[in-house]
């Protein structure tokens, strides 16, 4: 291309490239880029010439050649696919009319910041540093699917999708590799995000951004990888976050966040390892949640914050944060979609006695029990109540004590007011009330008290009673004790 043919805007252009000079063509009060589609000639290049100094132009003598460009209207498609491309790119504040086309591409460095452009395809472009689309507007499509970004990318500001018609896979990262931080706060999305695959080696940051796809998935992340944390603090989603198979090795803080899908699953987080999840202050969520199958060694949220319909079988935690009283954590249990689930039980009371409170363990054991009574049937849920009302199956041990020293002072004032008859008299020792009521109630204990006496008519009934009775407390004991001994 002849310098002849080009428009006084493209020479700036063209001469401030093999110094590594910036174009600008910004006025003061200048609109976003957004707006700079009726940007007249003098701010104007064509894609064709920005092409041609990529692939063909060369540095001044000693200096460091780049293309960078303020302000500018970009006429026709960049197209870059499969190039190599050894100078930085830096396009601030500028308005593309078409796509920018940088399939395969490889890049030494790329900067969109505060640009508009309709979409971008970077499907397996390599950028060997820093990548900014920091403010840009971007209503169709950013698809890096499969990119590899050897420095951080930013995304912060950004709005990327069609508030008006949100569409499937807005922005596409899946299987990226980004070898340092993915920075996104304040990111605005209309779609879908695709993070499939994708690997992290730093932190994933979507503090404060909005996500919207209502009634449909906002974020696949399905086995993304992420080296250190997500920060997602004040994040808003409206719509499903599938985080199936997530990987973390800090923490995931979700704090404050506002997570709503009406009438349909808001957040799958099921097979999920990470250090920490917090949902600390977090707005009560509007959906079904299910974190089934992960793992976190702290897990923080209120009982508020949980949906009404929740799937938790197979969780594990290390903590629970904060703590709280067993019967306002138990609540949550009871939302289960599928139901009794043992394990929920157990992990909650685990996390109880990691920390001390053996007390409100046995609590959650015995809702436990309770919950699991009400799937039997027949005598052996009659046999739970009665396990219940005596002990608490087992988890009430005063509760016995109490039964007992019921049942003791009634069997030793009826019997010391009327004093059952000698079997043999004569040989039959001094009655004792006390004794003798022990001698029924406890069935491995023998006074002598019960085999001399036999009682008559109600009494003889009361003796019944208090020898039933006695078998089932000891029954019930021993339950108790044999499940305290094997949960140590």
């Amino acid at each position: 291309m002849e310098i002849a043919n080009l428009t006084p805007a493209e020479r700036r252009v063209w001469w401030a490239f093999p110094r590594g000079e910036t174009a600008d063509f910004s006025r003061p009060g200048d609109e976003h880029a957004e707006h700079g589609g009726s940007w007249g000639p003098e701010r104007t290049v064509r894609a064709e010439v920005l092409r041609r100094l990529l692939l063909s132009g060369e540095p001044a003598d000693g200096e460091i050649a780049a293309l960078r460009v303020t302000g500018a209207r970009v006429t026709g498609t960049l197209d870059l696919h499969n190039a190599d491309v050894p100078y930085g790119i830096r396009f601030h504040e500028c308005h593309f009319e078409s796509e920018l086309m940088l399939y395969g591409a490889e890049i030494r460095q790329l900067s969109l910041s505060r640009s508009y452009f309709p979409s971008l395809e970077g499907t397996a472009l390599s950028v060997t540093r820093i990548v900014h689309f920091s403010n840009c507007r971007i209503p169709e499509s950013l698809r890096l699917g499969g990119a590899r970004f050897a420095g951080a990318l930013f995304l912060d500001g950004a709005h990327i999708g069609d508030a008006d018609s949100p569409q499937d896979q807005v922005l596409q990262l899946n299987h990226a590799t980004v070898e340092n931080d993915v920075v996104a706060p304040g990111l605005v999305v209309h779609g879908e995000i695709r993070l499939n695959g994708a690997s992290i080696t730093g932190s994933l940051v979507l503090d404060e951004a909005v996500l919207r796809h209502p009634g449909a998935t906002v974020l696949y992340a399905k086995t993304l990888s992420v080296g250190t944390d997500v920060s997602a603090t004040r994040l808003h989603a409206v719509g499903r976050l599938n985080l199936r198979g997530l990987r973390v090795a800090g923490q995931m803080d979700f704090a404050h966040a506002r997570l709503a899908n009406p009438g349909g699953m808001v957040l799958r987080a099921s097979s999920i390892v990470a250090g920490e999840f917090w949902l600390r202050e977090a707005a009560p969520i509007e959906g079904r949640v299910t974190l089934r199958r992960s793992q976190f060694e702290l897990l923080h949220i209120t009982p508020d914050a949980w949906p009404d319909s929740v799937r938790l079988d197979g969780l594990t935690y290390g903590t629970l944060d904060p703590h709280l009283p067993a019967e306002e954590r138990l609540r949550l249990l009871e939302r289960e979609e599928d139901g009794y689930v043992p394990h929920s039980y157990e992990q909650l009371a685990l996390s109880y006695r990691r920390i001390g409170d053996d007390d409100a363990a046995r609590t959650v054991q015995l809702a436990k029990q309770r919950r699991r009574r009400g799937t039997l049937r027949g005598p052996i849920k009659l046999w739970g109540h009665l396990q219940d009302v005596m002990v608490g199956y087992g988890y009430r041990p005063m509760r016995a004590a109490a039964w007992l020293l019921a049942l003791m002072l009634t069997g030793s004032v009826a019997y010391g007011l009327h004093h059952p008859k000698p079997l043999k008299p004569g040989e039959a020792p001094d009655f004792n009330p006390v004794f003798y009521t022990l001698d029924l109630l406890l069935p491995i204990i023998d006074f002598g008290q019960e085999k001399a006496f036999k009682p008559q008519g109600a009494h003889q009934w009361l003796s019944y009673t208090l020898i039933i009775t006695g078998w089932i407390l000891a029954t019930t004991i021993a339950a108790g004790i044999t499940r305290a001994l094997s949960r140590q």
